[in-house]
Protein backbone atom coordinates (compact mmCIF):
# COMPACT_ATOMS: atom_id res chain seq x y z
CA UNK A 1 0.00 0.00 0.00
CA UNK A 2 1.26 3.39 -0.76
CA UNK A 3 2.16 5.86 2.28
CA UNK A 4 2.51 9.23 -0.08
CA UNK A 5 -0.37 11.60 0.42
CA UNK A 6 -3.38 11.61 -1.88
CA UNK A 7 -3.03 15.04 -2.64
CA UNK A 8 0.22 17.18 -2.34
CA UNK A 9 0.86 19.92 -0.47
CA UNK A 10 0.34 24.20 -1.62
CA UNK A 11 2.95 26.18 -2.62
CA UNK A 12 2.66 30.30 -0.80
CA UNK A 13 4.65 32.74 -2.84
CA UNK A 14 4.31 35.45 0.26
CA UNK A 15 5.08 38.86 0.10
CA UNK A 16 6.97 40.64 2.92
CA UNK A 17 7.72 44.20 4.15
CA UNK A 18 10.75 45.78 2.32
CA UNK A 19 11.67 48.11 5.39
CA UNK A 20 8.88 48.40 7.79
CA UNK A 21 8.00 45.25 9.52
CA UNK A 22 4.28 45.96 10.34
CA UNK A 23 3.48 46.33 6.67
CA UNK A 24 3.07 42.47 6.86
CA UNK A 25 -0.19 41.66 6.32
CA UNK A 26 -2.87 39.31 8.18
CA UNK A 27 -3.08 36.83 5.53
CA UNK A 28 1.05 36.68 5.07
CA UNK A 29 0.99 36.42 8.96
CA UNK A 30 -1.19 33.52 8.67
CA UNK A 31 0.20 31.45 5.85
CA UNK A 32 3.45 31.79 7.59
CA UNK A 33 2.13 30.28 11.10
CA UNK A 34 0.46 27.62 9.36
CA UNK A 35 3.17 26.19 6.73
CA UNK A 36 5.21 22.98 7.24
CA UNK A 37 7.91 25.14 6.51
CA UNK A 38 9.63 28.92 5.01
CA UNK A 39 11.76 28.58 1.80
CA UNK A 40 13.91 31.78 2.47
CA UNK A 41 16.77 33.77 1.02
CA UNK A 42 18.56 33.95 4.43
CA UNK A 43 17.54 32.40 7.61
CA UNK A 44 19.43 34.94 9.54
CA UNK A 45 17.53 37.53 7.67
CA UNK A 46 14.30 36.16 8.45
CA UNK A 47 14.75 35.20 12.16
CA UNK A 48 13.86 38.78 12.66
CA UNK A 49 10.99 38.96 10.56
CA UNK A 50 9.76 35.72 12.90
CA UNK A 51 11.00 36.94 15.91
CA UNK A 52 9.04 40.33 15.44
CA UNK A 53 5.28 38.39 14.92
CA UNK A 54 5.89 34.99 17.12
CA UNK A 55 6.57 32.81 13.81
CA UNK A 56 8.53 29.41 14.74
CA UNK A 57 8.10 27.68 11.57
CA UNK A 58 11.01 25.62 10.03
CA UNK A 59 13.11 28.10 8.25
CA UNK A 60 14.74 26.02 5.45
CA UNK A 61 17.45 28.10 3.10
CA UNK A 62 16.27 28.96 -0.37
CA UNK A 63 19.11 31.43 -2.48
CA UNK A 64 20.46 32.23 -5.64
CA UNK A 65 23.43 30.06 -5.89
CA UNK A 66 21.75 26.60 -4.93
CA UNK A 67 18.22 27.48 -6.16
CA UNK A 68 18.19 24.95 -8.73
CA UNK A 69 19.40 22.15 -5.95
CA UNK A 70 16.56 23.51 -2.99
CA UNK A 71 14.29 24.11 -6.26
CA UNK A 72 14.29 20.25 -6.54
CA UNK A 73 14.05 19.08 -2.92
CA UNK A 74 11.31 21.54 -1.64
CA UNK A 75 9.16 20.16 -4.84
CA UNK A 76 9.92 16.63 -2.97
CA UNK A 77 8.64 18.30 0.08
CA UNK A 78 5.46 19.20 -1.32
CA UNK A 79 4.76 16.23 -3.55
CA UNK A 80 4.80 14.54 0.22
CA UNK A 81 2.17 17.16 0.73
CA UNK A 82 3.73 19.49 3.01
CA UNK A 83 2.55 23.14 2.84
CA UNK A 84 5.70 25.92 1.91
CA UNK A 85 5.56 29.53 2.28
CA UNK A 86 8.12 31.16 0.08
CA UNK A 87 9.98 34.40 0.88
CA UNK A 88 12.65 36.55 0.13
CA UNK A 89 14.47 38.95 2.16
CA UNK A 90 12.35 41.81 0.86
CA UNK A 91 9.53 42.16 -0.68
CA UNK A 92 7.59 39.97 -3.45
CA UNK A 93 9.80 36.71 -4.12
CA UNK A 94 10.23 35.91 -8.16
CA UNK A 95 10.98 39.23 -8.91
CA UNK A 96 14.77 39.56 -9.04
CA UNK A 97 14.80 37.59 -6.36
CA UNK A 98 14.99 33.71 -5.96
CA UNK A 99 11.42 31.83 -6.28
CA UNK A 100 10.86 31.25 -9.89
CA UNK A 101 12.59 28.10 -10.23
CA UNK A 102 10.72 27.04 -7.75
CA UNK A 103 7.03 28.35 -9.02
CA UNK A 104 7.83 26.49 -12.33
CA UNK A 105 8.43 23.45 -11.07
CA UNK A 106 5.97 23.36 -8.68
CA UNK A 107 3.19 24.46 -12.05
CA UNK A 108 4.58 21.66 -13.76
CA UNK A 109 4.11 19.19 -11.26
CA UNK A 110 0.54 19.89 -10.59
CA UNK A 111 1.52 21.46 -7.08
CA UNK A 112 -0.98 24.37 -6.21
CA UNK A 113 0.58 27.66 -6.36
CA UNK A 114 -0.79 30.79 -4.50
CA UNK A 115 0.31 34.34 -3.88
CA UNK A 116 -0.01 35.76 -1.15
CA UNK A 117 0.56 39.86 -2.72
CA UNK A 118 1.84 42.50 -0.49
CA UNK A 119 5.31 44.83 -0.35
CA UNK A 120 7.10 45.67 -3.22
CA UNK A 121 9.89 48.07 -3.75
CA UNK A 122 8.97 48.05 -7.49
CA UNK A 123 5.25 48.74 -6.89
CA UNK A 124 5.95 51.13 -3.99
CA UNK A 125 8.74 53.53 -6.45
CA UNK A 126 5.59 53.73 -9.12
CA UNK A 127 2.95 54.78 -6.59
CA UNK A 128 5.59 57.41 -5.32
CA UNK A 129 6.26 58.92 -9.05
CA UNK A 130 3.21 60.31 -10.08
CA UNK A 131 3.90 58.98 -13.93
CA UNK A 132 1.64 60.35 -16.15
CA UNK A 133 1.47 57.53 -18.27
CA UNK A 134 1.22 54.21 -16.26
CA UNK A 135 2.88 52.45 -19.24
CA UNK A 136 6.57 51.06 -17.81
CA UNK A 137 9.18 48.46 -18.58
CA UNK A 138 10.83 47.14 -15.29
CA UNK A 139 14.45 45.94 -15.68
CA UNK A 140 15.50 44.25 -12.62
CA UNK A 141 19.11 44.69 -11.79
CA UNK A 142 21.68 46.27 -14.92
CA UNK A 143 24.36 44.44 -16.07
CA UNK A 144 27.34 44.75 -13.09
CA UNK A 145 29.93 45.47 -15.61
CA UNK A 146 29.76 49.14 -17.33
CA UNK A 147 30.18 47.38 -20.92
CA UNK A 148 27.04 45.15 -20.45
CA UNK A 149 25.19 47.98 -18.81
CA UNK A 150 25.53 50.16 -22.02
CA UNK A 151 24.83 47.60 -24.07
CA UNK A 152 21.33 46.59 -22.23
CA UNK A 153 20.77 50.44 -22.17
CA UNK A 154 21.09 51.25 -25.92
CA UNK A 155 18.49 48.18 -26.16
CA UNK A 156 15.90 50.27 -24.26
CA UNK A 157 16.80 53.63 -25.48
CA UNK A 158 14.10 53.42 -27.95
CA UNK A 159 11.18 52.38 -25.50
CA UNK A 160 8.15 55.16 -25.24
CA UNK A 161 7.94 54.89 -21.32
CA UNK A 162 9.59 55.16 -18.36
CA UNK A 163 12.73 52.71 -17.52
CA UNK A 164 12.91 51.25 -13.89
CA UNK A 165 15.62 49.36 -12.13
CA UNK A 166 16.36 48.09 -9.09
CA UNK A 167 20.34 49.13 -8.29
CA UNK A 168 22.79 47.88 -5.48
CA UNK A 169 24.39 50.76 -3.50
CA UNK A 170 27.94 50.26 -4.41
CA UNK A 171 26.95 49.93 -8.23
CA UNK A 172 24.48 53.28 -8.66
CA UNK A 173 26.70 55.69 -8.92
CA UNK A 174 28.26 53.99 -12.49
CA UNK A 175 24.76 52.80 -13.55
CA UNK A 176 23.63 56.76 -13.23
CA UNK A 177 27.04 57.79 -15.08
CA UNK A 178 26.42 55.02 -17.69
CA UNK A 179 22.75 55.67 -18.41
CA UNK A 180 23.57 59.68 -19.16
CA UNK A 181 26.18 58.16 -21.20
CA UNK A 182 23.67 56.48 -23.46
CA UNK A 183 19.85 57.63 -22.90
CA UNK A 184 21.26 61.26 -22.63
CA UNK A 185 20.60 63.81 -20.12
CA UNK A 186 16.99 62.49 -19.11
CA UNK A 187 15.09 63.60 -15.76
CA UNK A 188 14.74 61.00 -13.50
CA UNK A 189 13.57 59.93 -10.12
CA UNK A 190 16.14 57.83 -7.56
CA UNK A 191 14.23 56.20 -4.40
CA UNK A 192 16.43 54.71 -1.44
CA UNK A 193 15.13 52.84 1.44
CA UNK A 194 11.81 53.14 0.77
CA UNK A 195 9.31 53.04 3.74
CA UNK A 196 12.31 52.44 6.28
CA UNK A 197 13.51 55.27 8.78
CA UNK A 198 16.10 57.13 6.46
CA UNK A 199 13.95 56.65 3.31
CA UNK A 200 14.68 59.30 0.35
CA UNK A 201 13.08 60.43 -2.54
CA UNK A 202 15.15 62.55 -5.45
CA UNK A 203 14.00 63.83 -8.51
CA UNK A 204 16.18 65.36 -11.07
CA UNK A 205 17.86 64.80 -14.50
CA UNK A 206 20.77 62.07 -14.55
CA UNK A 207 23.57 64.63 -13.91
CA UNK A 208 21.91 66.20 -11.17
CA UNK A 209 21.42 63.05 -9.38
CA UNK A 210 24.32 61.94 -9.88
CA UNK A 211 25.85 64.93 -8.41
CA UNK A 212 23.12 64.65 -5.42
CA UNK A 213 24.78 60.95 -4.40
CA UNK A 214 26.57 61.04 -0.91
CA UNK A 215 29.28 59.14 -0.13
CA UNK A 216 28.79 56.30 1.01
CA UNK A 217 25.74 55.39 -0.86
CA UNK A 218 23.48 52.82 1.64
CA UNK A 219 20.10 50.78 1.16
CA UNK A 220 18.63 49.25 -1.41
CA UNK A 221 17.87 51.83 -4.52
CA UNK A 222 14.97 51.97 -7.37
CA UNK A 223 16.01 53.92 -10.30
CA UNK A 224 13.02 55.37 -12.52
CA UNK A 225 14.31 56.90 -15.68
CA UNK A 226 11.34 59.23 -18.00
CA UNK A 227 11.49 58.08 -21.90
CA UNK A 228 13.48 60.09 -23.75
CA UNK A 229 11.77 63.04 -26.01
CA UNK A 230 12.58 61.30 -29.14
CA UNK A 231 10.67 58.12 -28.95
CA UNK A 232 9.17 55.96 -31.87
CA UNK A 233 5.65 57.72 -32.01
CA UNK A 234 7.79 61.08 -32.00
CA UNK A 235 10.01 59.81 -35.08
CA UNK A 236 7.40 58.77 -37.23
CA UNK A 237 6.90 61.20 -39.48
CA UNK A 238 11.02 62.30 -39.35
CA UNK A 239 11.49 58.41 -40.15
CA UNK A 240 8.75 57.93 -42.89
CA UNK A 241 10.32 61.18 -44.61
CA UNK A 242 13.51 59.96 -44.50
CA UNK A 243 13.06 56.28 -45.86
CA UNK A 244 10.96 58.03 -49.15
CA UNK A 245 13.84 60.24 -49.45
CA UNK A 246 16.37 56.84 -49.53
CA UNK A 247 13.38 55.29 -52.09
CA UNK A 248 13.56 57.90 -54.30
CA UNK A 249 17.37 57.96 -54.45
CA UNK A 250 17.52 54.54 -55.74
CA UNK A 251 18.68 52.78 -52.27
CA UNK A 252 17.44 49.32 -51.67
CA UNK A 253 14.93 48.60 -49.05
CA UNK A 254 17.79 46.63 -46.71
CA UNK A 255 19.83 49.60 -47.19
CA UNK A 256 17.03 52.51 -45.87
CA UNK A 257 15.98 50.52 -43.48
CA UNK A 258 20.14 50.33 -41.76
CA UNK A 259 20.54 54.26 -42.63
CA UNK A 260 17.14 55.05 -41.33
CA UNK A 261 17.59 53.16 -38.37
CA UNK A 262 21.43 54.36 -37.61
CA UNK A 263 20.68 58.09 -38.20
CA UNK A 264 17.27 58.45 -35.96
CA UNK A 265 18.77 55.95 -33.10
CA UNK A 266 15.60 53.67 -33.86
CA UNK A 267 15.49 49.56 -33.74
CA UNK A 268 15.57 47.80 -36.88
CA UNK A 269 12.50 45.91 -36.31
CA UNK A 270 9.79 49.04 -36.28
CA UNK A 271 11.68 50.68 -39.12
CA UNK A 272 11.81 47.58 -40.85
CA UNK A 273 7.71 47.03 -41.17
CA UNK A 274 7.61 50.41 -42.36
CA UNK A 275 9.99 50.80 -44.75
CA UNK A 276 8.06 47.29 -46.01
CA UNK A 277 4.57 49.45 -46.15
CA UNK A 278 6.05 51.79 -47.97
CA UNK A 279 7.77 49.42 -50.64
CA UNK A 280 4.89 47.68 -51.32
CA UNK A 281 2.08 50.74 -51.44
CA UNK A 282 4.87 52.23 -54.31
CA UNK A 283 5.22 48.84 -56.24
Amino acid sequence: MSLSPSRPGTLSVVATPIGNLADLSFRALETLKNADCIACEDTRHSRTLCARYGISTKLVSYYREKEQERAAQLLALLQEGQNIALISDAGTPALSDPGAVLVRLARAAGIPVTAVPGPSALMTAIALAGLEDTAFYFGGFLPATSTARQQALRKLAALPCSLVFYEAPHRIRACLADALAVLGDRQAQLFRELTKLHEEQRTGSLSELVAQLGDPVRGELVLLIAPGKSSLADSQEEMTALLRQYREEGASLKQAVSETAKTLDLPRTPVYRAALALWQDQE
